[in-house]
């Protein structure tokens, strides 16, 4: 039988460690390389074949987990908080760690987490940026009040980002002098072109071949719109790697962890690890789910009744969640079974 090898990569910015190891267990070479794609292609020509390679989960990790792919057996990304082996050690070193994973995959005892496909991975960058401008015009408008307020302008909250209002405002304020109002027509001028370049991702997107279809029939859930579709779609990936629906709540970050022992058990809060995209997203689209599904509204109101409106927000949210996972994976729109209360004659 041929020898297996087994490759423990630690990833940085500028470098590479690397360890190989045998079956065995006897290191062969155990050096870094520069971190860049020419370096790195021509590192993988010098090794033994077969060989198989694990890195921990990072930023750059995307890049060089693609090249690997004609030159690798099998390739396998860690789960960092998971990897105790590395967290725990008294002494750590890019060397040390390298050789950590690589025990690890000899042993077949890594964390393995998920690597969504590469025309995934590109398409979520692009919606991950739209993030930004709306984090970027959240802040302009936040600063335009921050303005009107240190001037001690009035001016009525809820219409102050409509257009023909702001431009009322400027044109007939006494208290909005030239200096102000330059600064101003700058702030709005901002909010406009980012909202411009936002709506332009948001579409290119809904129009992508790969995702058009799945977004148009997880739309068909009440409270689900583009941007929890589109978000859901790219940040998830394939669905059917949630076993359960328990699986998927628990990803999205909606559920505490469980200490047990004996006859005792404890429930702690909302787990920080989630994904923080995806809570977001789900958490806004729960505000709103109530004004749309008359399930939800009811579900909600069961909640507010016990007297905790956060309680009532996570039910609704799991609901959601429950929605999302039963149409991504039948591949089926939602449909809305209309319950009549019949009495019995």
């Amino acid at each position: 039988m041929q020898c297996m090898y087994y490759i423990g990569l630690d990833v940085h910015q500028r470098t590479i460690s690397y360890c190989l190891k045998d079956d065995g267990g006897r290191i062969h070479p155990e050096d870094s390389i520069p971190a860049t794609r020419v370096d790195l292609d021509r590192w993988m020509k010098t090794l033994p074949q077969p060989w198989t390679a694990a890195m921990e989960a990072a930023m750059l990790t995307g890049w060089i987990y693609d090249p690997l792919k004609p030159h690798a057996a099998s390739r396998k990304v860690t789960h960092p908080l998971m990897l105790r082996a590395i967290a725990a050690a008294e002494k750590k070193s890019d060397r040390i760690d390298a050789s950590k994973i690589c025990d690890c995959l000899r042993c077949d005892f890594p964390p393995e987490c998920y690597m969504a496909p590469t025309a995934i991975r590109e398409r979520r960058r692009t919606l991950r940026y739209r993030n930004l401008f709306v984090r970027q015009m959240v802040q302009v408008k936040i600063k335009i009040s921050a303005l009107l307020t240190e001037a001690g302008v009035s001016y009525k909250k809820q219409r102050l980002h409509k257009a023909s209002y702001f431009r009322e405002l400027l044109a007939t304020n006494p208290d909005i002098d030239d200096g102000l109002c330059s600064l101003l027509r700058l702030c709005r001028e901002t909010v406009v072109r980012l909202g411009k370049t936002e709506s332009a991702l948001v579409r290119s997107l809904e129009r992508d071949s790969l995702l058009v279809e799945r977004v148009e029939r997880l739309m068909t859930i009440p409270a689900v719109g583009p941007i929890t579709a589109l978000t859901w779609a790219l940040e998830i990936g394939d669905v059917q790697r949630f076993s359960s629906i328990k699986k998927a709540v628990s990803y999205w970050g909606l559920c505490g962890a469980e200490k047990s022992s004996a006859n005792s058990m404890q429930r702690t809060p909302l787990s920080k690890q989630r994904n923080k995209h995806l809570q977001t997203t789900l958490i806004e689209a729960t505000k709103m789910a109530p004004r749309n599904s008359p399930e939800l509204a009811m579900l909600c109101d069961r909640g507010k009744q016990k007297g905790d409106a956060n309680r009532a927000t996570l039910h609704v949210a799991r609901k959601l969640v429950a929605h999302l996972v039963a149409v991504d994976r039948r591949q089926k729109e939602f449909l809305t079974v209309v319950r009549e209360n019949r009495t019995a004659a």
